[in-house]
């Protein structure tokens, strides 16, 4: 298995065909985590979350056969406004199928305002996320486990370096080296990803 992803104009062509199964496995593992993430933050539940994100991805299977590449259109955005429209009308016209049961809670989600450019920008947040996340998959697999502990706790958990050092046996020196071309090379992972999804 490659440590990246297809491009997504590869990826896209090979989704409009609706009995290409592998395609369509490769899209949702990368966009429905970003669905999910969005509709957990909109304070729906686990089972609400999944069936939401389970109706989008079914709307961008009815709206795939028609995207086309545009020179003006990225397909990001494309998904995006699939996905916006996708989640306003779930959480505005389908709110009695989601979070049914009357507590005061499930109450004030379903009367909270949905506001479109909120909506996008939620998504725009996620699908950041999920990149990085992806990154960090791709350049954990290709270091030594030294070098991505030293990266993952003196930059995501704000250890020392000082401690890291000792806990690893490394010098200061080594453990700055580490994160810094940890930290380029995930850079460079990141940019690839975006490019490969315009």
């Amino acid at each position: 298995m490659s440590n990246m992803p297809e491009t997504r104009d590869s990826l896209i062509i090979q989704i409009q065909d609706p009995d290409n199964r592998d395609a369509w496995d490769a899209f949702t593992q990368i966009y429905r985590p970003i669905l999910y993430r969005l509709a957990r933050a909109r304070g729906l539940q686990d089972a609400d979350a999944e069936d939401l994100t389970q109706r989008v991805l079914m709307s961008v299977a009815r709206a795939i056969p028609q995207w086309q590449k545009n020179p003006n259109t990225r397909f990001r955005h494309w998904l995006n406004r699939i996905a916006k429209n996708a989640i306003l009308n779930a959480l505005t016209r389908g709110r009695t199928e989601i979070g049914v049961g009357g507590s005061e809670f499930l109450n004030t989600v379903n009367n909270l305002p949905y506001s479109s450019n909120e909506i996008e920008a939620q998504i725009e947040n996620e699908y950041q996320r999920q990149l990085y996340r992806r990154a960090a998959e791709i350049v954990r697999d290709s270091v030594n486990a030294d070098t991505w502990l030293a990266f993952l706790n003196t930059v995501v958990e704000g250890e020392s370096t000082e401690a890291v050092a000792t806990r690893l046996g490394k010098t200061i020196g080594n453990v700055h080296a580490a994160r810094s071309r940890l930290m380029r090379r995930l850079q460079t992972v990141v940019k690839d990803l975006m490019e490969a999804d315009e």
